[in-house]
């Protein structure tokens, strides 16, 4: 996989930039119990300042429902952060054209195969659809539109036996998993326990295996043992780039 140099961090802390860099200016939402009124207004102010916002403002006050109003609330934030000190591993991956992806799977010589499901109770399939499904995604077509990728879309409600199974059938070369539901930490329940049970099995070294959802980010998909994860706002040609990089290897000079 091409590593993308990122930016040099700032040398000094990092605070809100509102109208100023460094004014430390952020913006608190929250609902409160009592109807819009002089005192819900005191009330949220007080709020915002029991949380350390200096000088707060009231932006909105609204009913958003029977005897509940909704407020925004501008303020001076007294933190920062030491952007320096902060290691997280990020997925960094070349954006490769739909072209480039697709002439890279030529030279493997076969098709890659995909099987992707939303494992557990989970019933959420718009994330996993997104993604695999040829409609896609923002404009960015699924892999199911890739000549070099054969896609199987296993849906929802599917057990980690069920996906096991079915992907071993298929000689799955990538495994992608969708965690849309997150109670009581389902989500990293589930995924950690099918690959517990790829290791058992003995196939984990031999699937590329991917984690997706709107609670799902590299860090934690790394430490679930997942190779990599996708959150939110990932399109069709990110995962489509990572999985050449991957299982491709460095193009042919």
């Amino acid at each position: 996989m091409v590593a993308v140099q990122p930016p040099s961090p700032p040398s000094s802390p990092l605070r809100a930039y509102g109208d100023r860099e460094g004014d430390g200016m952020v913006q608190l939402s929250f609902v409160l119990a009592v109807p819009p009124s002089a005192r819900a207004r005191e009330a949220a102010k007080r709020f915002a300042e029991e949380h350390g916002l200096k000088e707060p403002t009231i932006a909105t006050m609204e009913e958003c429902a029977r005897g509940y109003s909704f407020f925004v609330v501008y303020g001076h934030s007294k933190h920062s952060v030491d952007f320096a000190t902060i290691d997280v591993p990020e997925l960094r991956t070349t954006a490769l054209t739909r072209d480039d992806i697709e002439h890279r799977i030529k030279d493997l010589g076969r098709k890659i195969v995909v099987v992707g499901a939303c494992t557990g109770s989970d019933a959420h399939t718009v994330g996993i659809d997104a993604i695999l499904n040829y409609k896609g995604f923002a404009g960015d077509k699924g892999l199911e539109s890739y000549k070099g990728f054969d896609a199987h879309n296993l849906g929802a409600q599917v057990e980690n036996d069920q996906l096991a199974a079915r992907s071993l059938a298929l000689k799955a070369d990538v495994i992608l998993i969708s965690q849309v539901i997150t109670q009581r930490n389902c989500h990293k329940e589930n995924a950690a326990a099918f690959i517990e049970m790829a290791k058992a099995q003995g196939f984990r070294d031999d699937v590329v295996c991917l984690l997706g959802g709107p609670r799902i980010d590299h860090k934690l998909a790394l430490e679930l043992g997942f190779d990599a994860g996708f959150g939110p706002g990932t399109k069709p040609g990110d995962v489509a780039s990572f999985l050449v990089e991957k299982i491709c290897g460095e193009p042919a000079a």
